[in-house]
């Protein structure tokens, strides 16, 4: 009885490849429009098929626990530079999120602009919200690419330790809607105090450096070591904490002269 299941459960998957694949388009059209938060997720079931089902069939089985399928699943865990999670753009990619929630949304289940590789904290963080409007939208790793312009940002706070402040500055010609959603999606994932734990970890790091240049040369041979190291970072990756860190170091002069050593 139970092969006799599973061939009509495979039946039904296989004729509703049409109605996932519309799914997938409107998924598609709506993300251009940046109106994800607009979808129904009424209007992405499985024709006949409780979405528990599809959940288990096309993506744990037919996905994750099968040989063939397992290949497209390490094929886009792969997908992201380095293993770094896109989501947070520091911890290491563990697992695949599904940006819209699979159990809500199971014509999507497996649809590779749905999934996003992510590391575990992200992938629990995220959840399964969904956006109440465009401004609380996560960023998308594969549709909103915004990398190409600087917009992390990170000033020194002379504390003891010193400690840095993180915050989204938005590029030039950014829409009111980016600039909200970015913003949301820092504190979303709680960017501003994971940055700048690593950064902190950075100062203690190189402090025994630091102090040994000022002494050497004083606060320009700081200074230039901090901006020689944000530079290299910053080409890499313009938004990444660390070149960040090394560029906000840089930039304060009570920092160079010395206040590492608080």
């Amino acid at each position: 009885m139970r092969g006799t299941r599973d061939v009509q459960r495979r039946s039904q998957l296989l004729s509703a490849g049409e109605h996932v694949e519309a799914a997938g388009e409107r998924f598609r059209q709506a993300a251009r429009r940046g109106a994800l938060h607009e979808l129904d997720s009424r209007d992405f079931t499985v024709p006949n098929l409780a979405p528990g089902d599809v959940v288990r069939w096309a993506y744990d089985n037919g996905m994750v626990n099968s040989k063939d399928g397992r290949i497209v699943y390490e094929q886009i865990l792969g997908a992201s530079p380095d293993e770094r999670c896109p989501l947070c753009g520091h911890g290491m990619v563990r697992t695949l999120d599904h940006f819209l929630p699979k159990r809500m949304f199971p014509a999507l289940c497996v649809d590779p602009l749905n999934l996003v590789p992510a590391c575990a904290d992200c992938n629990h963080v995220k959840g399964d919200r969904l956006p109440a409007d465009a401004e609380t939208t996560p960023l998308h790793p594969y549709l909103d690419r915004i990398d190409q312009e600087s917009w992390l940002d990170a000033r020194v706070t002379h504390s003891s330790p010193v400690w840095l402040d993180f915050f989204v500055s938005p590029a030039p010609g950014w829409t009111d809607v980016l600039i909200e959603r970015t913003r949301h999606h820092f504190t979303l994932f709680g960017l501003a105090r994971l940055f700048a734990v690593q950064a902190n970890r950075t100062v203690n790091n190189i402090r025994c450096q630091l102090a040994a240049l000022l002494e050497a040369g004083g606060k320009d041979m700081v200074r230039a070591y901090l901006t020689d190291e944000a530079e290299t970072r910053l080409a890499d990756r313009p938004n990444g904490w660390e070149g960040v860190t090394y560029r906000a170091l840089a930039a304060d002069d009570v920092f160079c002269s010395g206040a590492f050593n608080s």
